[in-house]
């Protein structure tokens, strides 16, 4: 199912040509956000896309800092389709009117990110971003999109700072060179025909994120650096860090 929001929302049928009732923005430039998660790992009946930081939905946070990146930016939400109407009625109560479409996510996140690429016809540049990552900066949007434009495929990494060991099994493990490995982030950013090729490839539980999708159709990843305020919120303990840095 595809929706389009904007004070107002006009659906239709997965399995039909998606179409939006809006001109099509001057942007090359589409970001999907995908907001699939159920927020177990909270504690509670809201998912975690959709609890408030500071006041606001942590999913308007993060839509807000691509339009402010970039007002013009095509924004697709990837969303669980029972959700789509709680979405919907917590945009008309915080009066979220940042247009985006909507798209009900699939089994697992490859398939979620596969149904939202059928939106992106015409786009040259897909960045895939996670819901709860409300912290991204303007600059490492940019540093992706740029590194993505010139090589086709960029994703934002920072530094280890723990000690890391590597498990060999249950009961024994050595330590590892920390400067050999990178956390990476969102949004991982794409020239489009690259990343709908990709998602051409028959799912396997191997793929941990859309990287690992393109790099196994065979295309090298560039990475560029990211923030560390890019956290992405998942816990109890995640919201209260989310709090600090929202009051910077």
């Amino acid at each position: 199912m595809y929706s389009m929001y904007n004070h107002g929302l006009s659906t239709e049928s997965h399995s039909q040509p998606a179409t939006a009732d809006r001109q099509r923005s001057t942007s090359r430039n589409t970001v999907v956000v995908v907001a699939g998660g159920r927020g177990k790992r909270m504690g509670g009946a809201t998912p975690k896309q959709f609890m408030e930081l500071c006041g606001t939905p942590i999913l308007m946070h993060t839509l807000r800092r691509f339009a402010d990146y970039d007002p013009d930016i095509n924004l697709i939400v990837v969303l669980p389709a029972d959700e789509i109407t709680r979405w919907e009625g917590l945009c008309t109560q915080h009066r979220f009117d940042l247009r985006h479409r909507i798209v009900a996510g699939g089994e697992e996140r490859f398939h979620s990110v596969k149904n939202a690429l059928a939106l992106t016809n015409g786009d040259e540049l897909v960045a895939i971003h996670d819901g709860v990552r409300p912290f991204v900066s303007i600059e490492t949007i940019a540093r992706c999109f740029e590194r993505a434009r010139a090589d086709g495929a960029a994703i934002p990494v920072t530094d280890v700072t723990e000690s890391l060991r590597y498990f060999e099994d249950s009961e024994s493990s050595v330590a590892v060179n920390r400067n050999k490995y990178k956390t990476v982030q969102t949004p991982q950013t794409f020239r489009a025909d690259i990343l709908k090729a990709a998602y051409e490839q028959e799912f396997t539980s191997d793929f941990t994120d859309d990287a690992s999708v393109v790099e196994r159709y065979g295309h090298r990843i560039a990475m560029v650096e990211g923030n560390r305020e890019n956290i992405k919120i998942t816990s109890p303990f995640d919201m209260k860090v989310a709090e600090v840095i929202l009051g910077l």
